[in-house]
């Protein structure tokens, strides 16, 4: 049976390091300070802003919260953002995703400055990584390297998979690891032999948002599995990409879904606003 990689216990090891930080810069005087905007009321939008709030409270960051109407036009929203940038005590800016249809989401990407893109979403942040700069990286791929680096699990040199190419997940993850020395493949829909590549990974990271798809018969005898997947089945209850039950008999190490790399997203958000004192 694999070792079940827990991000909940992580996720929390890494918040209180950051409430360390925070009350260390409060002490000189340095309050930090994250923005998140939500336009319109999708649910699933709104659980995510009430838990980056509720992080925000548990490691010592104000957090201004601007929840817009879904009539919301793309100039007020972009007004709003410019403000924002220009306010010495706002020290992150986040933008909830996904906006509604009539908001063009790579615009309002764009308008938020690097400075304050505790997202990683920016093309100037994006393009930081990819070239070994310093700069804010995208949450949940950060989150997978501290969920195998406090796993000791050995990245470097290993053989790593990405299903999945997201510019959200899949390409910073694969960023990621050849930043850690892993020796990468993506993999996509468009993808032939799909099964053989997975079953020569070491490590395989899982974000494809297909139910369970990934079973057994994917995996390598003793690699890693990361499941970056969060659906709700039949009976309501979340899975990931993985079907868990068959891939942990396999697997040398497994994240669950919930309580893998769900929690751990928030963790590296709160660390990119911890972070952010650093960048400015």
């Amino acid at each position: 049976m694999a070792q079940i990689i827990d991000g909940k216990a992580i996720s929390a090891a890494i918040k209180d390091e950051c409430k360390e930080r925070t009350t260390a810069y409060l002490a000189e005087g340095k309050e930090i300070c994250l923005s998140v905007i939500q336009v319109g009321n999708d649910p699933a939008s709104s659980v995510y802003v009430g838990n980056k709030k509720k992080a925000c409270a548990y490691v010592g960051i104000k957090s201004l919260a601007y929840e817009l109407p879904e009539e919301t036009t793309q100039e007020e929203l972009l007004s709003l953002i410019g403000e924002l940038n220009g306010r010495k005590d706002v020290n992150g800016i986040l933008v909830q995703l996904p906006l509604p249809k009539h908001i063009d989401e790579n615009a309002v990407i764009q308008a938020i400055d690097p400075k304050k893109d505790v997202d990683g979403f920016h093309p100037q942040s994006v393009g930081a990584l990819c070239i070994g700069q310093p700069g804010f990286v995208s949450c949940t791929p950060a989150g997978v390297i501290q969920l195998l680096k406090r796993s000791n699990v050995e990245i470097a040199g290993k053989h790593c998979v990405i299903v999945g190419r997201s510019n959200i997940v899949g390409k910073p993850m694969a960023l990621l690891m050849l930043r850690e020395n892993a020796t990468v493949c993506v993999t996509h829909s468009k993808t032939q032999n799909l099964k053989e590549i997975c079953k020569q990974a070491d490590i395989l990271i899982v974000a494809m948002g297909k139910p369970k798809f990934i079973d057994a018969s994917y995996i390598k005898e003793g690699a890693v599995v990361i499941d970056v997947g969060i659906h709700r089945n039949a009976e309501n209850k979340l899975c990931g990409d993985v079907d868990f039950d068959s891939a942990s008999q396999i697997a040398s190490a497994i994240t669950p879904v919930p309580g893998g790399v769900g929690p751990m997203t928030i963790a590296m958000l709160m660390k990119n606003c911890v972070d952010s004192i650093l960048l400015q």
